[in-house]
């Protein structure tokens, strides 16, 4: 009762940390599952398993106040087995005008659902090349929340493109499954010059802005993207945009910071913007230098309310700096290493969850950070069950792979978990080295990957962890016994029960604050590994409290510690009533007393009584826990703790 109590002090204390917490996450996860919500019926297309892309042109014209979109987009692919077609994803509402082949050859093509297959008119062996280009336009339907959106700003035309995980079929011809990267892309953006109140028109892609010219009332902007992309982080922006430049410079990197924002939104915006560099300071820190760093970074505002985490330009709904830092930490985890199924989406999202917790953490020191796990814990615990990883048939409920509580919050908090079983250094390098992993960088990952990768970093054996906290479900709650048989040691006997049945038992570093009757305080940890264990705690002071789990390191709920004096003493002094509301009284005393002294938790005597009292009148108290200390003649102090209501 202790752990909830306490727990509810914290969030009162600092209740504007937890709504905007709270409000951090819900438009994440919203923005995130939106996208996501009807196109969560795609199935994976087993007919574009035969290729991989190499590199992809999009050369596309479109108006930011006409919902249409028009070009040619060209691929370079390799074939992986003998074929004579090839299929890509375009959705059957989008009119294909032609295709060609390199040497402008015409190709026939057929149509299936949302299919796009092409007759190479030649036979391809496993390892060649070929190159189409494919003639289409149309208007998109969106496929979740905004796979091609044209909506409006202050009566300003714009459109954006939001593809996460199945959408990017909607508005070109492309390979949506996580099963390949495009290696190089080239995106060509024609577009009017000016909208109708005469501003100028700026478009938005992944990569580095290599040129823009005019043709006539419009002009045509080319972006290239060198690293690996899967198809749903391919994105496009226009509208009048306000460009906001920087320069970036830290270890060795030099690049530019692009943000483009509404102009009616700039002034407001522009200060929210400049934590993204001691942001990205930060993460390249800890995580080696920004994946990106021979192009951009930057911000585009668009019309959700959460963000989209696109290669190079997180599209934006807001400027918070939890949304900031979400986003951006994503580019390491999500777009540098990708999960490779949606049952590892915990691989994108709780790192990306527990990188925004890092910033807490570094920014606002380690009180507000322990705020911070404290809001995790008790939004993962609000139920008993719910695993990290998900099932088969979880991929099909876009609410479960969006999970705030799992997904996102037990996903970050398991990973606090790892940094504390494995110590910051091993940590902190083994995410390293599986995101400079030559079979996973630029590429996909499986949590039996980052497994493997944290074993051999730290030379623990993680598959009890994995199994625990991972792969199933639910939390501990403990329960300490502890006495304290001399004055310089403490002996705790630890117990622990589950939420759910798919645990028998919990393997875990807890940590164990003491706290003593003069304000001391000793922080350790515990190896539990079964129940009724005993741990032996030097102390070197009269010890008056016990608090598991003090700074929410550890998910876990409902704890409880029963605290007694040592055998010799316990039955020489009673308290009564206890909790207590006006006097307290003394019996079973075998010494007279002294005098007698109340402290409150932080080691400050607020209320002394001399002489030898049998009760005290503590109403003038606040309501709250207190450490009561008895001094008898010829004899040592006792303590106890003394509730009052």
């Amino acid at each position: 009762m202790k752990y909830i109590y306490l727990l509810i002090l914290c969030f009162i204390s600092q209740i504007g940390f937890s709504q905007q917490w709270k409000a951090d996450d819900l438009a994440i996860c919203k923005a995130e599952r939106l996208s996501a919500e009807k196109a969560m019926q795609f199935v994976p297309n087993s007919n574009t398993g035969n290729y991989d892309v190499n590199s992809q042109s999009l050369d596309l014209t479109l108006d930011p106040s006409i919902a249409y979109i028009e070009g040619v987009v060209t691929t370079t692919f390799a074939a992986t087995e003998n074929l004579t077609t090839i299929v890509f994803d375009l959705a059957s509402n989008m009119q294909v005008n032609g295709v060609t082949n390199d040497t402008s050859q015409s190709l026939t093509h057929t149509r299936s659902g949302d299919e796009l297959i092409i007759n190479l008119n030649t036979s391809l062996t496993a390892g060649q090349s070929f190159t189409v280009h494919v003639d289409y336009e149309g208007n998109p339907i969106s496929s979740g929340f905004g796979s091609f959106e044209q909506t409006t700003h202050n009566g300003r035309g714009i459109i954006w493109t939001l593809s996460e995980p199945y959408g990017a079929k909607a508005w070109w011809p492309c390979k949506q499954d996580l099963n390949d990267k495009v290696e190089e892309l080239d995106v060509y953006l024609t577009v009017p010059q000016y909208n109708s109140f005469n501003e100028e028109n700026i478009a938005v892609a992944n990569g580095l802005q290599l040129s823009s010219n005019s043709i006539g009332s419009s002009k045509r902007v080319h972006f290239k993207h060198n690293y690996p992309i899967p198809a749903y982080l391919v994105a496009i922006a226009v509208s009048n945009y306000e460009v906001i430049n920087s320069n970036y410079s830290y270890n060795g990197m030099n690049f530019p910071l692009v943000n483009y924002i509404y102009p009616e939104d700039a002034a407001s915006v522009t200060p929210s913007l400049q934590v993204t560099e001691p942001i990205m300071d930060l993460f390249s820190t800890l995580f080696g230098n920004y994946p990106y760093e021979n192009e951009k970074y930057g911000h585009a505002q668009f019309g959700w309310g959460g963000g989209m985490e696109h290669s190079t330009v997180s599209f934006m709904g807001n400027f918070n700096r939890g949304l900031i830092a979400h986003e951006l930490g994503h580019q390491w985890f999500g777009n540098k290493v990708t999960c490779g199924s949606w049952r590892d989406v915990w691989l994108n999202e709780g790192f990306a969850t527990y990188l925004s917790g890092l910033v807490v953490e570094d920014f606002d020191g380690e009180e507000a950070f322990n705020y911070w796990k404290g809001y995790k814990v008790m939004q993962i615990t609000s139920e008993p069950d719910g695993a990290v990883y998900m099932s088969a048939n979880d991929t099909l409920n876009v609410n479960r792979i969006f999970s705030s509580r799992l997904s996102y919050g037990k996903g970050a908090m398991v990973l606090h978990m790892l940094r504390n079983k494995m110590g910051d250094n091993d940590f902190y390098q083994g995410l390293q080295n599986y995101l400079d992993d030559p079979d996973l960088t630029y590429g996909y990952a499986y949590t039996n990957d980052l497994k493997g990768i944290l074993e051999q970093q730290s030379g623990l054996s993680l598959t009890e962890f994995f199994d625990d906290w991972i792969y199933n479900e639910g939390y501990p709650s403990f329960t300490a016994n502890v006495v304290q048989p001399t004055s310089n040691s403490v002996t705790l006997t630890l117990s622990q029960s589950q939420s759910h049945p798919s645990v028998d038992f919990f393997e875990t570093f807890l940590p164990v604050r003491l706290l003593g009757a003069n304000g001391e305080v000793l922080d350790t940890s515990v190896e539990h590994t079964s129940n009724n264990q005993n741990f032996n705690i030097p102390v070197n002071f009269t010890v008056v409290e016990v608090k598991l789990n003090p700074d929410f390191d550890v998910i876990a709920k409902n704890n409880s510690v029963n605290l007694s004096t040592s055998s010799a003493n316990a039955e020489l002094f009673t308290v009564y009533p206890n909790p207590a509301n006006q006097i307290i009284y003394f019996s079973e005393m075998q010494n007279p007393i002294k005098s007698v002294a109340i402290f409150d938790l932080n080691g400050r005597k607020i209320l002394t009584e001399e002489g030898n009292a049998t009760e005290v009148n503590v109403s003038t108290l606040s309501k709250g826990i207190y450490v009561l200390k008895v001094n008898f003649i010829g004899k040592k102090s006792l303590i106890r703790k003394l509730i009052k209501e």
